[in-house]
């Protein structure tokens, strides 16, 4: 029961098996069948009485545990949809939304694109068969016990959140430049021109220009993800050594 407890925990954070879209009857299944799998070569488990206050504390460790390894590439995919978010507001395409598959929660319909993007790349460099053997490779660098994360691993996991905002940054940052170029240029013609409705001109114009520089910048999205998972995935190994 407990590895159970810490495969599902990371199961029902981790992006695709997360996902809103995946039934919660199929994660059951699959954390019950990675499980059965992973079971005969794991470490002896302490001698702990199933109804007992540390067979309790032994079950909120293998939670934090696995919602820690999920959570941690979980990042990795929202700060995509940030910086697909952002890129957006700059385009003045903030309006155009719809619900996002993976959280269940109203987002632009450019980040969509980049999150299809991104969760291709993550499942063509096999980065959930990784984030599986991590988890079970984390039962003998963290065994089940009564002690798991220290409070160095949780602040560790917090302080990676930042990531999110970093990285939404990076891949942002050639759109939002050049549409601020954009931005002052349509201000000097108002300057010159008042008469000039920049409302109706330059609508148009930042949204044509925007789609170019995504056509230009979207190669590099991809490596920048594949940075961020490399990151996220040694963080998750060093969670399980700390341990």
């Amino acid at each position: 029961m407990w590895p159970l407890f810490r495969i599902g925990a990371m199961l029902m954070v981790a992006p695709v098996f997360g996902a809103q879209s995946v039934p919660v009857r199929m994660r059951v299944v699959m954390a019950l069948a990675l499980t059965a799998v992973v079971l005969p070569i794991l470490p002896p488990v302490p001698a702990v009485e199933l109804f007992s206050a540390d067979s309790v504390l032994i079950i909120v460790q293998q939670i934090l545990i696995g919602v820690a390894m999920g959570l941690a590439i979980q990042i990795v995919i929202n700060a995509v949809i940030t910086g697909g978010q952002i890129i957006a507001m700059q385009m003045a395409l903030g309006f155009s939304l719809m619900v996002d598959p993976q959280n269940g929660a109203q987002v632009p319909v450019l980040s969509q694109l980049y999150l299809i993007l991104v969760t291709l790349v993550y499942l063509a460099v096999n980065g959930h068969l990784i984030l599986i053997d991590i988890i079970v490779q984390s039962f003998t660098t963290i065994p089940i016990a009564v002690d798991g994360l220290l409070p160095q691993d949780i602040w560790e996991l917090v302080s990676w959140g930042a990531t999110m905002f970093s990285g939404a940054v990076v891949i942002a940052l050639p759109a939002i430049a050049s549409l601020l170029v954009v931005n002052l240029a349509f201000g000097v013609m108002t300057r010159a021109a008042p008469q000039l409705n920049i409302f109706a001109v330059g609508f148009p114009i930042t949204m044509m220009l925007g789609f170019g520089v995504i056509f230009a910048t979207l190669p590099s999205v991809t490596p920048q993800a594949l940075s961020l998972f490399d990151a996220a995935y040694e963080l998750v190994r060093q969670l399980g050594l700390r341990g």
